[in-house]
């Protein structure tokens, strides 16, 4: 699968008009080059000048990785002591830095197809971390996962996954692409980042016929409870504004240090 997607938006609060480029191509092998590759165009509102180009790859990391950590902060079990984190790339690394700065775990976990990687990943962060043979083993007993895969059929599975768990799926970002199986999206609450965009881009959510629970915003509004103590899925597929916030707060601070 070869994809480019243009990610428009603007935030009136902050008063940001940007858009996002990003081409997203499956690797057969374990290329050096990652999947996703992103910029951001970040316009002028009053006139529509072009005012600058930013690595979207960075924004793109940082800020999926911080919007799971909202989730987790309002999902996860109240004693929360295993992560697991399912992939090693680029979003592996971004999830690991911010989970370890919020959160404290005792124990963090990682499972990738191609083991080297995840050695590779376990060698190059700062706290320690456990390189897992399988995903099953990885999973086992976690009470927070992370699904960072290029995976196009379920690698995590409902019978794994301990009652009370939360999950932070990021993968499989097309409707038929997989990253959890039918018994875990049906036996869980499922909370998504836009209700529109999962009804038609996320495979997990499609093809399971799982029921939405919530959005993420309609629980930091407070207008739906955010159910730590159930098994809990968070189906992140990222959104345009949320970029738009990121390269704003980019520019801005790179603005005020010129």
């Amino acid at each position: 699968g070869r994809f480019l997607g243009v990610m428009p938006a603007y935030s009136a609060v902050d008063d940001a008009l940007t858009t996002k480029l990003v081409t997203f191509y499956e690797h057969k092998k374990d290329s050096s080059v990652p999947s996703h590759q992103a910029t951001v165009l970040m316009f002028d509102p009053r006139n529509g000048s072009l005012q600058a180009l930013l690595d979207g790859s960075v924004i793109t990391a940082k800020r999926t990785a911080a919007v799971s950590a909202i989730a987790t902060k309002l999902l996860m079990p109240a004693s929360a002591e295993v992560l697991c984190i399912l992939g090693a790339g680029v979003q592996a690394y971004s999830h690991y830095d911010i989970f370890t700065e919020l959160f404290t775990f005792k124990e963090v976990r990682i499972w990738n197809r191609t083991k080297e990687r995840a050695v590779k990943f376990a060698n190059s962060v700062n706290g320690p971390v456990q390189v897992c043979s399988s995903a099953q083993e990885a999973v086992t007993g976690a009470d927070v996962i992370i699904t960072v895969t290029m995976a196009t059929t379920p690698i995590l599975f409902g019978e794994w996954v301990k009652p009370g768990a939360h999950i932070n799926a990021v993968g499989a970002s097309r409707p038929d692409w997989r990253e959890l199986d039918d018994e875990l999206m049906k036996n869980s609450v499922l909370f998504v980042d836009s209700r529109e965009a999962a009804l038609t881009e996320s495979g997990d959510v499609i093809l399971s016929g799982a029921e939405i629970f919530a959005e993420l915003g309609e629980v930091l509004k407070g207008t739906k409870p955010a159910l730590p103590e159930k098994t809990t899925v968070f189906k992140s597929l990222g959104m345009a504004v949320e970029d738009t916030v990121a390269a704003k707060f980019v520019y801005d601070s790179w603005s005020a240090g010129k």
